[in-house]
């Protein structure tokens, strides 16, 4: 061989792990979380890279501050990422026509669909498009410290007459500090929303999927939004849940429940929250204090108990991914293998798919309170008994409004017709600008 021969074997030979690594596969994978969350996921990336050596999988991911401001700038940029979590009602914000996402129909096949229910899939459809796959599914629970309700000498409420009186008695025969319900604000509105929805069969906003050129609307009539905000007054006037000026008043009125002094021991009773947070509530109680799943009160005849339930968390794949295909496949794998359902645990709730939840279930991953409000749940679900919401109620500049007029509300500076009329002529005007 000579010099020049030798030279040039030596540079292929260099050459070699570069080429190597332009042929390699990478995708960019973005979620927020906590350390649980965080080392779990990174375990499953590991595990998928070792099964496909020709894929990478660059991880993006931080708290959620600051998370939804990243992406929306990558996305406006078109550099968002292959993957990425996302929140069920960001479909409404990025992909309002179902172009904001790649459609995943197309990758059916290399999807495992039939792991997933029917309405599971209609949750990440928008305009007949598959813009994502949800996770998991969460939905409101009540829940009980039943050693404080045996202190007030009431048994756990049933109906919505036994959660309002309970009120008064905990006042009378407990004192001042100890309420039956806590809650930040908006878990009251939901719950007072679930009161209406019950009596009037509709829900805030119209839940009906919209079809091309149709607008987003207000169901609910005056009537209705004036129950809606009377229903919250008599939550917080009858001394059944805390109100907002306490919870301000305490370091922050969204302060987490489970980091309220008054929580841990025991003055406030129970807590309307998600049923993926159970864990967190239950955390710091010390026996005999212990949680018990409420049942959910339901008014006489009413077709819908108002449970407020959707996807907890969903993949999406960036419209601008040039890998599609292993982009669906990495989701498939996250979504429906039961390797990553035991990497992963409850790290995101309780698996969507069936075979992770099998998973789970079998092995004991699920704690027996979890894993009863996840059943309750379900149950409803399976009654036809909760609505999949409006997208767009929880589009932020409708929240940050639902959240104002009741405010008004809770301090004192707007009536009961007033706050409905602005629920119901303002908030239809904002429908239609964001839309």
């Amino acid at each position: 061989m000579t010099r020049r021969q030798g030279l040039v074997v030596a540079a292929a030979a260099m050459a070699a792990p570069f080429v190597q690594a332009q042929a390699q596969q990478v995708l960019r994978f973005a979620w927020w979380g906590g350390a649980a969350r965080h080392g779990a996921t990174l375990k499953a990336i590991a595990a998928f890279q070792a099964q496909n050596p020709g894929v990478r999988i660059k991880a993006e991911y931080m708290g959620f501050g600051g998370y939804l401001e990243r992406l929306t700038a990558q996305i406006a940029g078109g550099s968002e990422p292959d993957v990425m979590q996302i929140n069920w009602a960001w479909m409404a914000m990025f992909s309002k026509r179902g172009n904001g996402f790649t459609d995943l129909q197309p990758y059916a096949p290399l999807l495992a669909l039939d792991q997933f229910s029917a309405d599971d899939i209609a949750m990440g459809r928008v305009m007949g498009k598959l813009n994502a796959l949800p996770v998991s599914y969460t939905a409101r629970v009540l829940l009980w410290n039943t050693a404080t309700f045996q202190r007030a000498g009431l048994s756990l409420p049933r109906t919505w007459e036994e959660l309002f009186a309970a009120g008064a008695v905990f006042k009378n025969k407990l004192g001042d500090r100890y309420y039956p319900l806590d809650g930040e604000l908006y878990d009251m509105m939901l719950l007072a929303q679930a009161w209406v929805h019950q009596k009037h069969g509709t829900p805030y906003l119209d839940p009906t999927p919209l079809a091309p050129g149709q607008a987003p609307r207000v169901a609910m009539s005056l009537e209705a939004a004036r129950d809606w905000v009377a229903t919250y007054r008599r939550l917080v006037d009858g001394h059944t849940a805390t109100s907002l000026p306490l919870r301000a008043s305490l370091g922050g009125a969204e302060k987490p429940t489970e980091q309220q002094q008054d929580w841990v021991l025991g003055h406030w009773a129970g807590n309307y929250t998600w049923d993926s947070v159970i864990g967190l509530r239950a955390g710091n109680l010390k026996p005999p204090q212990a949680l018990a799943l409420g049942e959910f009160p339901t008014l006489p005849g009413a077709k819908n108990s108002g449970l407020f339930g959707r996807p907890t968390l969903m993949y999406a794949v960036g419209r601008n991914s040039k890998q599609p295909e292993v982009a669906a496949r990495f989701i498939n794998y996250l979504l429906t293998s039961p390797e990553a359902a035991l990497i992963l645990g409850r790290t995101r709730g309780a698996p969507s798919a069936r075979t992770p939840l099998k998973v789970l279930i079998d092995g004991n991953l699920l704690p027996p309170l979890e894993l009863q409000a996840h059943r309750q749940i379900q149950a409803l679900k399976a009654a036809g008994r909760i609505d999949l919401p409006a997208p767009l109620f929880e589009h932020a500049r409708l929240h940050k409004f639902m959240r104002e007029v009741f405010e008004t509300v809770a301090y004192g500076k707007s009536n009961d017709t007033d706050a409905a009329r602005r629920l119901v002529e303002e908030g239809g005007s904002l429908l239609r600008r964001i839309r």
